[in-house]
């Protein structure tokens, strides 16, 4: 295992966010009618914006973990960047089937089904865990991922999200959750 997290520099500034924040892209009635669809593609093109997102999420657990779970698929792009930033590991959360042998898989429902997300067994017990995702919708799969990893054998020490969508009351399901920006 290797040390605790550490910052690699201070926590954004309001100015960088509502830069991040203003790279967002909205795609009306997408995926369906009356949906305004967030895309944060541009933020994560954009070198700046994407440092700020990525120490803007670690930044309130700075120094509490040592592995940075990502929940595929977005989620790897910024948990990988917020482990390279603090010298941490990370952990892939997968859909399932893509990981030959995993050591958990959790299934949990959706609102039109189930889903299956598996880790594999790279962990050790002494591992404090950060997950991060790109956006909190339902909760279903950020309840998942606490599980798997508390099912891992390890302590989950935070969660955080780019963008919570406050409406779908994801954190009635998904547990405490920091997320950076809401619509």
């Amino acid at each position: 295992m290797t040390g605790a997290s550490r910052p690699s520099s201070s926590a954004p500034t309001a100015g960088q966010l509502a830069h991040a924040r203003s790279l967002f892209a909205v795609t009306p009635d997408f995926p369906e009618p009356g949906v305004f669809f967030q895309d944060i593609s541009p933020v994560l093109a954009d070198p700046a914006a994407l440092r700020t997102v990525a120490e803007g999420l670690f930044a309130p657990f700075a120094g509490g973990f040592d592995m940075v779970a990502g929940i595929e698929a977005r989620g790897f792009t910024l948990a990988g960047m917020i482990a390279a930033l603090t010298g941490t590991g990370f952990l892939p959360i997968r859909k399932a089937g893509k990981l030959p042998a995993p050591g958990g898989r959790v299934e949990y429902t959706l609102e039109y089904g189930t889903a299956v997300i598996e880790a594999p067994d790279v962990l050790n017990p002494e591992h404090r865990v950060l997950i991060v995702d790109d956006v909190l919708a339902t909760g279903g799969t950020l309840a998942a991922s606490r599980e798997l990893i508390g099912q891992l054998g390890c302590q989950v020490t935070g969660a955080a999200v780019v963008l919570e969508i406050e409406a779908l009351r994801g954190r009635e399901i998904s547990g405490e959750v920091h997320a950076l920006f809401h619509a």
